[in-house]
């Protein structure tokens, strides 16, 4: 089978953990030996999340005073592309000694028009106290929203259109690369009234993006990496349950939250509807259970009966 894997950006840097160098490599190094596991039997792509990745450098970058203004998020992405392919390439060369791999950057057209530039909703950056996110929303003049208990940058996420470099993506596939690709959602462009491509502020949903490169490369499958095993019912209560199978219908049933799990959830629906086949959300650590069916929450094309 042909897979796509999209793994979190929490999964390389966790919540609390320092932001420092060493901890993310080793993260990433355990994240690549668990996806190495698809690649042994299955052509895999990977694409990754950067959003506590590209907060601290957005933030670095603030704050340098040999800066007239900071680096846009566009630059941002990229540089986030290569440092996390860069962790992922050698994490997956040395469980995958026999086999090429390659980290690719790339950009993803969004539309200018995108009502997501003006209503941010995607969490970059660490986890802030509500006086600490404050006293920045003041200083830089910076958005933020409620991250469970804490606070957390957010930025424009405009929904994903085209994955510019799939051709490219889809030759090394083919030739037997395993390949890491589209980090951070892809680097974030739109066409001005040339056709010419630029970089906007924005930083897209990576899920929806792993979601729209699977159906360009006509995967069979697209695995959403996460930190929790799988959709729940009642998330964070007593009366938590494991949504072990779905239809796009009845995922988007349950209405889930925007800034975290909505998108995971939206990107695997469309994808299912968009090829009949099938996604799955779940653990890093059972990713073999993933592949087969038998963890996480498996979403599957709608029957008769749930239209």
């Amino acid at each position: 089978m042909r897979i796509v894997a999209a793994l979190g950006g929490n999964a390389l840097l966790q919540r609390g953990q320092s932001s420092d160098h060493a901890p993310q490599v080793e993260n990433a190094r355990i994240a690549a030996e668990q996806l190495a596991q698809i690649a042994r039997q299955h052509d895999l792509v990977v694409t990754h999340g950067n959003g506590p990745q590209v907060g601290v450098l957005a933030a670095e970058s603030s704050a340098d005073p040999r800066l007239s203004e900071p680096y846009p998020f566009d630059t941002l992405v990229a540089q986030t592309q290569g440092m996390i392919g860069h962790w992922l390439v050698q994490g997956l060369q040395e469980a995958l000694p026999h086999r090429n791999v390659v980290a690719l950057a790339g950009r993803t057209e969004v539309r200018a028009d995108d009502p997501a530039f003006s209503a941010p909703t995607k969490f970059i950056g660490e986890v802030l106290s509500a006086d600490e996110a404050q006293a920045l929303a003041q200083e830089k003049g910076w958005v933020f929203a409620a991250d469970g208990q804490y606070m957390r940058r957010v930025v424009p996420s405009p929904t994903p259109h085209a994955i510019v470099e799939a051709p490219a993506i889809r030759m090394l596939v083919n030739g037997g690369f395993v390949v890491v690709c589209s980090g951070g959602g892809g680097i974030p462009v739109v066409r001005d009234e040339r056709g010419l491509m630029m970089g906007v502020e924005a930083v897209v949903d990576k899920d929806l993006s792993a979601a729209l490169l699977a159906r360009e490369l006509e995967a069979d499958m697209l695995i959403i990496v996460t930190d929790v095993d799988g959709v729940y019912l009642d998330y964070g209560t007593d009366a938590a349950t494991r949504v072990q199978q779905a239809t796009p219908r009845q995922l988007r049933a349950l209405q889930l939250p925007a800034g975290s799990m909505g998108p995971k959830v939206e990107a695997a629906c469309a994808f299912v509807e968009a090829t009949g086949k099938r996604a799955v959300i779940g653990s890093l650590h059972e990713v073999t259970a993933l592949v087969e069916g038998r963890g996480g929450t498996l979403v599957v094309p709608s029957t008769d009966n749930d239209r």
